[in-house]
C-alpha cells in the first residue's frame, strides 16, 4: 500500500518524533516507526488510513470537531502551519501535542502534507488529588504547552488570572514536570497569614519564642526544601512582610523566629495573583525588587469564558469525581445553558453550579432547570445578557479604544520582533507601563 520511494520512507524514518505524510484525500501514504508505535501496532494499520480516524479516532476530519487543521491550511494556501491539537495513541489514551505541518512535493508535483508531531503533555500529567485540569481549545493547549515548556526551567514562575481559574492546579502541574517532581510540593494562601504569624508559618520557630509557643515547628519553607514553594494570592502579603521574603528568596537563608542557626533552603518558588502587581507597585503597595524576583517568567491562565469549548469534557470530568465515578448525565439543555454562561467564579464557580445541579438532578439526568447561577451573577450569559446599544455607548466606546490600543501594541510588537525597549519608546510610555498593558490585553512580547 505504501507506493512512495525507499529514500523518501527512510527519511521520515529518521524522524525521532512521530512523522506522518497524508494526501490531498486525508489519507495516511507514509508513516515513520516512531508514528506507527504510537498511534497503532504497525504501519498496516496506519498507512491508507484516514489520518483522523488514527490521531483522533474519529471519522471526519478534526476542522469539523472544532480543531484548526493543518491539512486545509497547507493544501488551500501551500504554506506551513503550526498547531495544538489532542491526540489519542494507540491504548485510546489522550495526550496533548504540537503539530508542525509543511507542504511537501512528491516525485511527480503532487502535494502531500507533512506532519511532524511534538507531544508534550500527556492527559494523565494534569491529574491532582481533586481535580483534572482539561481542554482542547486552543487557549487551554497554548496554556499548557507553556507550562510545559518552563516547567524543567529553575526560573521562579508567576501566574496569572482571574479567581478560580485553577492556579494551584497549574502550579502541580509545573512541579510534576519538573526535575523536582518526587519532592514536597507546598501551597499556602498569602491573604490567610496573618500579619504577626507570617514569619512564624514561613520560617518556622523554636521553642518559647513567643508566648504560648511550646515547641519547635518547622516553616514552610523548610518543608519545602528541594521541592516548589507555591505562594497563592501573593499580592496579598503585607507591605512590611515583602522584605523578609525577598531576602530569603535572594540568599536562601533564613532563621526560625526564636533562633540562633541560620538555615539554607533550596526552593523553587511558584507565585500566583489576580492582582495587577506593577500597578500596586506603582501605589506603593508591592516591592519592585520582590516583583522582579518571583515574576522569572509569567504565565496568563485563561478564563473560563475564553474557552467554553472546554466546557462540556470539564463538566462531564467533575460530575464523575463528584459522584464516585458513577455516571450523571448533563442533558443538551443543561450542557447549552452551562456553555452560554459567563462564569465570574471560573472553574471553581462550575463546580459548585453542578454540586447544587448534582442534589437537584432527578434520574440521574441534570436538565436546564437543575442549572443555578448565583443570583447577583444570574445575567452574566454569552447568549442572553448582550448590553443595549443605548445605555452601554460609552462602554462600547471604552472596549473600542482597548482592542484599538491592543491591535496597535500587537502590530508593533511584530514589526520589532517582540523588543519591549523600542515599542516602549514608540510609544511614549514606561517599559513598566508596557508590560502591564501586554497582561492586560494577553499579548506576548
Amino acid at each position: 500500500m505504501n507506493n512512495i520511494p525507499v529514500q523518501l520512507q527512510s527519511i521520515i524514518d529518521a524522524q525521532e518524533n512521530p512523522f506522518v505524510l497524508i494526501d490531498a484525500n486525508y489519507r495516511i501514504v507514509a508513516a515513520n516507526r516512531a508514528y506507527c508505535k504510537r498511534y497503532a501496532t504497525g504501519e498496516k494499520q496506519v498507512v491508507g488510513h484516514a489520518c483522523h480516524e488514527i490521531s483522533h479516532h474519529v471519522s471526519v476530519p478534526c476542522h469539523l470537531n472544532g480543531e484548526t487543521c493543518p491539512h486545509q491550511q497547507v493544501f488551500a494556501t501551500g504554506s506551513s502551519q503550526q498547531v495544538l491539537h489532542t491526540h489519542y495513541d494507540h491504548l485510546n489514551q489522550p495526550e496533548h501535542v504540537r503539530i508542525q505541518g509543511n507542504p511537501i512535493l512528491g516525485l511527480n508535483g503532487e502535494l502531500f502534507l507533512g506532519e511532524a508531531i511534538y507531544p508534550f503533555a500527556p492527559a494523565t500529567a494534569m491529574d491532582c488529588d481533586e481535580m483534572r485540569m482539561i481542554g482542547k481549545s486552543a487557549a487551554f493547549l497554548s496554556c499548557v504547552e507553556n507550562l510545559t515548556r518552563v516547567a524543567e526551567s529553575e526560573a521562579s514562575i508567576l501566574l496569572y488570572g482571574e479567581s478560580g481559574v485553577g492556579k494551584e492546579l497549574a502550579a502541580q502541574y509545573l512541579h510534576r514536570r519538573s526535575s523536582r517532581e518526587g519532592k514536597p510540593f507546598i501551597a499556602v494562601d498569602c491573604a490567610s497569614l496573618a500579619e504577626s504569624m507570617f514569619e512564624s508559618e514561613l520560617f518556622g520557630h523554636e521553642r518559647g519564642a513567643f508566648t504560648g509557643c511550646v515547641g519547635r515547628k518547622l516553616g514552610l519553607f523548610e518543608l519545602a526544601d528541594n521541592g516548589t514553594l507555591f505562594l497563592d494570592e501573593i499580592g496579598e502579603i503585607p507591605l512590611s512582610m515583602q522584605a523578609k521574603l525577598l531576602r530569603v528568596l535572594e540568599s536562601g537563608e533564613y532563621r526560625r523566629v526564636g533562633g540562633t542557626e541560620t538555615l539554607r533552603a533550596d526552593v523553587r518558588i511558584v507565585s500566583a495573583t489576580n492582582r495587577d502587581l506593577l500597578e500596586m507597585v506603582d501605589q506603593g503597595r508591592f516591592r519592585l525588587d520582590l516583583y522582579y524576583r518571583i515574576a522569572g517568567i509569567d504565565i496568563m491562565l485563561p478564563a473560563l469564558r475564553e474557552r467554553r469549548s472546554d466546557i462540556p469534557a470539564l463538566a462531564k470530568s467533575m460530575l464523575s469525581r463528584m459522584n464516585g465515578g458513577r455516571g450523571c448525565d448533563l442533558s443538551e439543555s443543561a450542557l447549552t445553558r452551562l456553555v452560554a454562561y459567563d462564569y465570574p467564579g471560573n472553574v471553581r464557580e462550575l463546580r459548585n453550579i453542578l454540586q447544587k445541579a448534582l442534589a437537584l438532578c432527578d434520574n440521574g439526568v441534570i436538565t436546564a432547570k437543575d442549572i443555578r447561577f448565583d443570583a447577583n451573577n444570574a445575567g452574566r450569559s454569552a447568549v442572553e445578557a448582550q448590553p443595549a446599544p443605548a445605555s452601554h455607548a460609552m462602554e462600547k466606546m471604552g472596549t473600542s479604544m482597548a482592542e484599538l490600543e491592543s491591535n496597535h501594541i500587537f502590530r508593533l510588537l511584530e514589526q520589532h520582533n517582540g523588543h519591549r525597549r523600542k515599542v516602549a519608546d514608540i510609544l511614549g510610555i514606561s517599559e513598566r507601563t508596557l508590560y502591564r498593558k501586554l497582561i492586560r490585553y494577553k499579548l506576548k512580547g
